[in-house]
């Protein structure tokens, strides 16, 4: 085994670790909480990651998006994480998708991965999302912030978890000026990447019919049954 992955052997096992290897693991999203689950994917073996995002990056992501930086203003956001990719492990063979995910299109842009992860930035995005995992019956680790907030679910096909947290929000109700702090974007990326692991090795104790909450400036954290 490569020295680079020596440090990770005592909390997973060099099979467990063999079978990462081989998963095709999707983040939607390489934005503020998808640019750091990608790339601790990469630093933790996976080495097939699609990166989906139609974006580009703008100044104001400096302050909370990983994959930013200030040569790549204005750079469109799937294509900069294959470079951050590449730079950190040259053997993760990552597809950049620049195109936005949309009902039309959802099913083939997602199709042949083992697990899909959400790094959305809209309620409308997401309910699309869902709604494809079901019917290619693929996990999805769902993640969302706002300001010092977060919450992180694990959703199997048909659970509907989703639409049932927003059942009654829309992308109109979201507070657009809670502000996005990349501390909490980190800790919601963490929390995906650790449900996403754990899903993949069949591990227990995952957030499967649950919500996670979490609420960094009054330190709260509640689980919830979906």
């Amino acid at each position: 085994m490569e020295d680079r992955y020596i440090k990770i052997l005592n909390s997973i096992t060099e099979d467990e670790f063999k079978k990462l290897q081989g998963f095709n693991v999707c983040v939607v999203g390489c934005g503020a909480i998808g640019g750091h689950i990608i790339e601790m994917l990469a630093r933790i073996g996976v080495l097939n990651i699609t990166g989906i995002d139609d974006d580009v990056f703008d100044t104001q992501d400096l302050s909370s998006q990983v994959i930013s930086h200030s040569t790549n203003i204005h750079e469109n956001k799937a294509l900069e994480a294959k470079k951050r990719v590449f730079a950190i492990n040259p053997d993760v063979y990552f597809i950049p998708v620049y195109e936005k995910l949309g009902a039309d299109n959802a099913i083939d842009m997602l199709a042949g991965n083992n697990i899909i992860i959400d790094a959305c930035d809209s309620i409308s995005t997401r309910l699309i999302l869902e709604d494809a995992c079901s019917r290619l019956e693929t996990p999805l680790i769902h993640g969302a912030v706002s300001g010092w907030q977060g919450q992180v679910s694990t959703i199997m096909p048909y659970d509907n978890t989703i639409s049932k947290i927003y059942a009654d929000i829309t992308d109109d109700d979201i507070d657009k000026n809670t502000g996005n702090l990349t501390f909490a974007s980190a800790l919601i990326a963490s929390l995906e990447v650790s449900e996403a692991i754990k899903v993949l090795l069949d591990k227990d104790n995952t957030l499967h019919k649950k919500l996670l909450k979490i609420d960094l400036l009054a330190m709260k954290l509640d689980i919830r049954d979906i």
